[in-house]
């Protein structure tokens, strides 16, 4: 059981929690605080004018609403924004905008009533998760049409996603021995205002991108490995003359990984240490980018998720309402702490530098089953006879159209603000829109790091250098062939496919190679 409210939440103990399936519990003192801004809401705001709680939203808060009309105002809003549309959000990140909504709010700066957070506690550790949909957010005045629907929920209406299955709510409460949340002073907007669908979402994509990294990482080496290439393009020697942290990073890495390796050479030993007399050298003195530049390529995309992990910390821990019910200093402040630029903004640097991540692994691909490139291997790794067989050609259009669709989805839509809300929300972050298309993005480029991994695989067993591979390769290797098996007759692949694709996402390949990846500790 992990502890949230009284600590900062980071991404590995989010990730304990929303990957993971670890249950939550609220630390007391994060509770009372809760209670504290409650009562002074609760006390505070009679005889006052206060924006969601006696008054109309938006632009409709110029309307004052009478004293009996201010729970139903509350219902009303909750009912009429939940109107998304598009595919369901995954458990995972459904699970995962949960978290990061009951994180802001035991800050103690919303003025809820404490049975909203131990509510939500609770369906988080009963896995039962509102329909959230992915269309609808702006991402400005928050994440308002998802949060409504965990809303919806939450007050007993609506559906969810609970033991697999779309179930009534009222069907979930009562499974559940639960009763549906009640509405005191501003619990609906409460639940409504704020960035906690793109955070958590957000939040998933790092720690995805985190992994597809470290893959990256390991089928750059094999492909090294494979081609027995010079070890110099990762040594420190090379990497540590160029100043920065992620290209240093991905070389020690490939240094830490591949240093057990039988395939890797020396350049000493086969260009300097002999006299070479030919005017055309058959052995390659370079290799081509997409094997010698891999800390350069990968390096900078190491940095922008580390940055974006960064960013989505410091909102997951931050006060996303509005307005901001301050106990401690006896005031409500109205502004902008929903609009969700700068996590609108991380979502797209993430999702460009994902794409280039799978660019590398097709052009890699590319190596593979283009003889005239590798000068090793037949046509398409094509282990039966050529021209009656054909290899890996087949599985390589997937990877390559796939690419193509990154490519096109890496368009930012953080600067694709369109006014609406009757201009009230006149420039907004779309950043809803931004997280979930950077999670396509990554989940696609687990798809083409499948083909080449296929590629990869067949390639060793051509050569048959498996048991020549850095321990690391082998464990990658001896993985993959469980899973897909060397052929030489044609079939029908897309099936094997998917199971390596759904091995690599469901892997916590850093956790794996944790004393490889992280000597010092």
């Amino acid at each position: 059981m992990v502890s949230v409210g009284r600590k900062k939440l980071d991404i590995r103990e989010f990730g304990r929690i929303v990957l993971q399936g670890k249950p939550v519990s609220i630390d007391s003192r994060s509770l009372a605080e809760v209670q504290r801004s409650y009562n002074f809401l609760k006390v505070f705001s009679k005889g006052k004018l206060i924006y969601g709680i006696n008054t109309g939203f938006g632009p409709m808060a110029q309307y004052r609403i009478d004293d009996a009309d201010l729970h139903q105002l509350q219902y009303n809003l909750v009912r009429s924004h939940s109107s998304g549309m598009g595919r369901l959000l995954s458990p995972a990140q459904t699970r995962a905008l949960m978290l990061a909504r009951l994180n802001t709010m035991l800050l103690g700066y919303s003025g809820i009533h404490p049975d909203t957070v131990t509510l939500l506690a609770e369906l988080i550790n009963n896995e039962a998760y509102p329909c959230v949909y992915s269309h609808g957010g702006v991402g400005a005045s928050g994440d308002l049409v998802q949060l409504a629907h965990l809303a919806l929920g939450m007050i007993g209406e609506g559906e969810f996603l609970f033991k697999g299955k779309i179930t009534p709510a009222k069907n979930v409460f009562k499974s559940l021995g639960l009763q549906p949340l009640q509405i005191h002073i501003r619990e609906g907007l409460s639940i409504l205002n704020g960035t906690s669908a793109m955070t958590g979402i957000g939040g998933v994509n790092v720690i995805m991108a985190k992994r597809l990294v470290v893959w990256s990482t390991l089928l750059s080496l094999m492909i090294n490995e494979l081609m027995e290439a010079y070890n110099d393009s990762f040594s420190a020697e090379l990497n540590n003359v160029k100043h920065h942290n992620g290209q240093q990073q991905i070389a020690t890495w490939m240094r830490a990984l591949g240093g057990k390796s039988k395939l890797l050479r020396k350049r000493h030993e086969h260009l300097y240490d002999k006299k070479i007399t030919e005017h055309v050298i058959d052995d390659k003195v370079q290799e081509y980018y997409s094997l010698r530049c891999v800390p350069q390529i990968l390096g900078p995309i190491l940095d922008t998720v580390l940055q974006t992990q960064q960013v989505i910390e410091n909102e997951l821990n931050s006060v996303n309402d509005n307005p901001v019910v301050d106990h401690k200093n006896k005031n409500i402040f109205h502004g902008g702490n929903f609009h969700g630029d700068y996590v609108a903004l991380e979502m797209d640097k993430l999702k460009l530098v994902v794409t280039k991540l799978s660019m590398l692994a097709e052009r890699q691909l590319n190596f593979l089953l283009n003889p005239h490139l590798n000068q090793k291997l037949p046509a398409f790794a094509n282990a039966g006879k050529l021209g009656l067989n054909f290899g890996i050609q087949g599985m390589q259009y997937p990877a390559t159209s796939t690419v193509a669709e990154n490519q096109a989805l890496s368009t930012s839509l953080y600067i694709h603000s369109i006014p609406n809300n009757n201009d009230n929300q006149d420039i907004v972050s779309m950043g809803c829109n931004a997280a979930m298309s950077c999670a396509q993005v990554i989940e696609n480029a687990h798809e083409v790091l499948a083909v080449e991994l296929v590629a990869l695989t067949q390639a060793i067993d051509i050569l048959k250098i498996s048991n020549k591979l850095s321990p690391a390769g082998k464990w990658v290797y001896t993985h993959v062939r469980t899973l897909f098996p060397f052929f030489k007759e044609d079939f029908s692949a897309s099936h094997k496919l998917q199971a390596v694709k759904n091995w690599l996402m469901e892997t916590d390949v850093a956790a794996q190679f944790q004393k490889e990846l992280n000597p010092q500790k």
